[in-house]
């Protein structure tokens, strides 16, 4: 059971309080907790699960936000790590976006919205859908209504039909002129590759995102060719688990628009579509770098937003870098394609504080990239099927494959 949420602010500041029990949790927990997150860094944000010294925490961050939850009682961490997962995801589906100004033009839906998210300390209503029939998305004619009538209330007086459904994810009045679904299969490749250009880990991160605007209450089917592949599977509540274990066929009433149906991934990948070749020596005082970038495995599909950043180490004074294709800021290179008459080259000096003759601490180099039409898992989507009306149905499949920590090391 949660007793209190906090949302903060990239400087730590405390944005939003919400008390959910009678126990009130004191502010004070906040400032420990950001005086912890100054002293050790990064690194402590990277724990979602805190013990302080009255409290435990649970903690995420989106778009430089920090959704802070604290109890004292014994509870499973991971069901408060995915209400914050899922608070995250209605406020930037309602406001469109998160940062701090977002948050505070908006207060009263964000304190509206965790009203009917939990109540007493444990998740009630989290599904979007139900939200949206109960709380009004914001515009500029509820703003005004509200500061010309006094009432800022955006909570609707009846209760959504589908809150009393078998589906409460979907309701049942839903018409459409056209009936169409839409499967987008949306990957993102972790890979570390050491300094000997040895792949150390490679495996895929991927979610199959669905997008349906269907009359009624239709029920799906959609297959694999290769279901095998996948491990660490998560599923939305609208499948049905048991038709899954038996067949790997994913059987499911959707909501209605956009939602994630699945996620998963596909590990111990053998290769990547691009490679980065850092070279840096060092002697008197200076060194010089040389990166090079190219394609390893043709995919069949351009690869595009090719990135290569890197941060140099303190005792660097000074840099001076050039590349023959794309543009250069400070330890950003910005490369998109790759012309098919050159492989795209960055080279340099960097002079070293005085004192030192060589570099002893190495940069790695952070690699971006996407690719359009093709899923780097070798994942393939086997047929989509409607089991209940409207017979007609327009399909449609999409892939999309971008990199995730993609580390190469020098």
């Amino acid at each position: 059971m949660l007793q209190c949420i906090f949302i903060l602010s990239d400087s730590g500041q405390v944005m939003l309080e919400k008390q959910l029990i009678g126990h009130k949790v004191d502010r004070s927990i906040c400032a420990w907790f950001w005086d912890q997150v100054i002293s050790q860094g990064d690194s402590f944000k990277q724990h979602s699960v805190i013990a302080s010294p009255t409290h435990y925490l649970f903690q995420i961050v989106r778009e430089g936000i920090t959704f802070l939850a604290c109890t004292q009682l014994e509870m499973p961490p991971l069901m408060g790590i995915e209400f914050l997962c899922r608070v995250a995801d209605v406020l930037s589906d309602y406001l469109e976006g998160l940062n701090e100004d977002v948050i505070k033009d908006n207060f009263v839906i964000v304190y509206e919205l965790l009203d009917e998210m939990i109540d007493n300390g444990f998740p009630l209503t989290t599904e979007p859908n139900i939200l949206r029939e109960m709380i009004a998305l914001p515009n500029i004619v509820s703003k005004m209504l509200s500061v010309v009538t006094g009432n800022s209330s955006n909570v609707s007086e009846t209760l959504p039909g589908a809150t009393a459904s078998c589906v409460p994810w979907r309701t049942t009045d839903i018409k459409y002129a056209n009936n169409e679904v839409y499967v987008d299969l949306v990957e993102e490749m972790d890979a570390i590759i050491n300094r000997d250009g040895v792949l150390v880990k490679c495996e895929i991160y991927g979610e199959v995102q669905v997008n349906s605007h269907i009359t009624g209450v239709p029920e799906l089917t959609l297959s694999f060719a290769n279901p095998s592949i996948m491990d660490d599977v998560r599923f939305h509540p609208s499948v049905r688990f048991r038709l899954w274990e038996s067949h790997h066929i994913l059987s499911f009433v959707p909501p209605d628009g956009l939602f994630k149906l699945m996620s998963y991934r596909v590990k111990k990948l053998k290769s990547t579509p691009i490679y980065v070749k850092p070279q840096i020596t060092s002697d008197a005082g200076a060194c010089r770098i040389n990166v090079m970038v190219g394609i390893r495995n043709d995919t069949g599909k351009m690869i595009d937003s090719i990135t290569v950043q890197f941060q140099l180490p303190s005792c660097v004074l000074s840099a001076d870098l050039t590349a023959n294709h794309g543009a250069v800021t400070m330890c950003n290179w910005s490369i998109d394609r790759i012309p098919k008459d050159r492989a795209p080259a960055l080279s340099g000096t960097l002079m070293l504080e005085t004192g030192l003759e060589r570099l002893h601490v190495f940069p790695s180099f952070r690699v971006g990239f996407r690719i359009q039409g093709v899923a780097l898992s070798g994942l393939q989507l086997d047929k989509l099927d409607l089991r209940v009306v409207p017979s007609r149905l327009y399909r449609g499949f999409r892939a999309l494959t971008r990199s995730g920590l993609y580390e190469v090391r020098s």
